[in-house]
């Protein structure tokens, strides 16, 4: 063969293997986000057991690719495709002091060609830091202490160069704004407040599970800037990070820092999600990929083992024509596109539905109270666990009937765990199965080599597949039981939609028009509902997963607006026909 052929044939060979290659390339992503979440760094927040925990997180941008920063990790992540994450280990603490202090609710910005992280502090002994190279964690101090310092801060360099900082956390006193000296990092002036909470008005802003007020106020916190358009968005966290409702809101202005200027807060949260298997969307920050396209990302709760048991979740973002921001957390745990994939929307919705809602399951073994039917029950506060971590423990997840399977999820709970802080060799291993008839198997996914820690581990099929059970083998876990809190099944169930809901009906009180209690006739083939709301009828940019009810009190609204409702069913098949536009005054 000569040298002319064989380096043909090479290149034929490449071709062809780079095809399969982009065949299999995965074009989707289902929150929680995927990432080697660090178990909490201090004992005294064990008490309940150990656990994975991390909030307040910051994407930017960099040079074409993301980085991510959230609290507590011990380091960061970057990525250039947003859904597989790298992460760089380093505690960014001051230089003259070896303790164990952590990098909490971190601000991270971009000034020029560079970028700046600062963490949390009361004191004004915080490092901030440079770097031009993040991807190869090559940082220096920028400044030794931030003389002013500041608790959930962030930075925002506009576009003539200046350089604003934010921060504040409080039930009491609202969250302020200053001005920078880029050389210096001395503020220009004093700090000037930016907004405070106003529940009085909107209801979403009530602390409590029930945005009740009962026991705390409500606090504002993660504040974070957008310009668009001449327009200042500035972002805000409330009204509390361990409740379904913590949401990020909006007020928008035209100028950076406010000083009295007219403000427009507008009257619904960007990001909210209190319903669904993974609820909240407050203190997060909002970017741009490299297409210009925005993304939210912001704190998700779980909040059983204590108030800081938190995750991450990233839903598309962006502003309608007439410049009201917005955020699209519809199905938003659930597959949907990533970035950069061609032909679809900015972060569309895959079409693949949940499968296995409070279907049967079996399992090999079951600890104590933490039963099978957590594992399918949507809910991540909730988890089964088998008796050990031992290679062969299994659980299996019956469909009802043979059904298209594009996607499955695996989402691991914390039992028994026994690592705090950030722990290097952290993985797991797994194989999954399919079948037709619970006898015969089929190989899946073989995940029984891998060496990466995937908490909420999501594969999309490069194939769909015909299946009724799906069976997951456990192979290794990285400490505790094996233990999962949703093995959540995505597809078509090979059946019709849901009907079409009859009768919404929406009383909204006299008392407080910041309430009302919605109810509509059920479907029978439906397992839950979107109830989609806003204060203009082309606007219903809220969304509410409302599962085994045909009710819901709802208390979110701001009292001077009218309100505009539809609902639409959900089932295993897809979704129904939305009600016709309901107007609410």
């Amino acid at each position: 063969m000569t040298a002319s052929l064989t380096r043909k044939l090479f290149l034929l060979c490449y071709v062809i293997i780079s095809s399969f290659t982009s065949i299999g390339q995965q074009k989707t992503f289902c929150n929680p986000v995927n990432v080697d979440y660090g178990y909490t760094p201090f004992t005294e927040f064990a008490a309940w057991g150990k656990h994975r925990a991390t909030a307040d997180p910051v994407i930017v941008n960099y040079k074409g690719d993301f980085y991510l920063f959230s609290t507590n990790q011990w380091g960061y992540w970057y990525s250039n495709d947003m859904l597989n994450w790298h992460f760089n280990a380093r505690k960014f603490l001051r230089p003259w002091n070896n303790s164990k202090d952590e990098l909490c609710a971190p601000a991270v910005g971009i000034i020029g060609d560079t970028m700046i992280v600062f963490g949390s502090t009361y004191t004004s002994k915080f490092t901030i830091w440079i770097s031009t190279n993040p991807k190869a964690n090559e940082w220096k101090p920028l400044v030794d202490s931030f003389d002013i310092g500041g608790w959930d801060p962030a930075f925002f360099t506009d576009d003539d160069g200046r350089l604003y900082m934010y921060n504040g956390s409080s039930n009491n006193y609202p969250v302020y704004g200053v001005e920078l000296n880029r050389k210096t990092f001395q503020p220009i002036g004093t700090r000037t407040p930016m907004y405070l909470l106003q529940d009085w008005r909107y209801g979403w802003q009530r602390f409590g599970e029930n945005m009740d007020n009962t026991f705390l106020d409500p606090f504002i916190e993660g504040a974070w800037m957008t310009k668009h358009n001449n327009k200042y968005y500035f972002q805000y966290g409330a009204p509390g990070t361990e409740m379904s409702g913590y949401a990020d809101g909006v007020v928008v202005s035209d100028r950076p820092i406010f000083e009295g200027r007219e403000t427009h807060p507008q009257s619904d949260p960007l990001s909210f999600k209190p319903g669904g298997f993974s609820r909240g969307a407050g203190h997060g920050s909002t970017f741009q990929d490299n297409n210009g396209d925005y993304w939210h990302i912001s704190t998700s709760i779980i909040c059983v083992k204590n108030t800081w048991e938190r995750r991450m979740g990233i839903w598309p973002a962006g502003f309608d024509k007439d410049d009201v921001m917005w955020c699209n957390t519809v199905f938003g745990d659930y597959p949907h596109y990533l970035p950069y994939v061609k032909g679809v929307d900015h972060g569309g919705f895959a079409g693949w539905f949940l499968l296995n809602y409070k279907k049967p399951v079996t399992v090999s073994s079951t600890l104590g109270s933490y039963t099978a039917n957590n594992v399918v029950d949507e809910s991540i506060k909730t988890y089964w666990s088998a008796k050990t971590a031992d290679k062969g423990e299994w659980v299996i997840s019956d469909l009802g009937n043979l059904s298209v399977v594009n996607a499955i999820q695996i989402n691991y709970a914390d039992q028994d765990v026994e690592f705090i802080g950030k722990s290097s060799g952290v993985y797991h291993q797994y194989k999954l199965y399919y079948s037709a008839d619970g006898k015969k198997w089929n190989v899946l996914v073989d995940k029984s080599n891998n060496k990466t820690d995937v908490p909420h581990d999501y594969v999309e099929l490069e194939k769909p597949v015909q299946a009724r059970f799906i069976k997951l083998e456990n192979i290794r876990m990285p400490t505790g039981k094996f233990a999962i809190s949703g093995l959540r099944v995505f597809g078509n169930g090979n059946g019709p939609k849901p009907d079409a809901v009859k009768d919404l009906y929406v009383l909204r009180t006299e008392k407080d028009k910041r309430s009302a209690y919605i109810k509509w006739n059920p479907v029978d083939n439906a397992f839950a509902y979107n109830l989609y709301y806003g204060t203009s009828p082309e606007k219903l940019y809220s969304c509410i997963m409302v599962h085994d009810a045909n009710e819901y009190w709802f208390k979110a609204m701001d009292k001077n607006m009218t309100y505009y409702f539809s609902i639409e069913a959900i089932n295993e098949n897809g979704v129904s026909e939305r009600t016709a536009v309901k107007k609410v005054e």
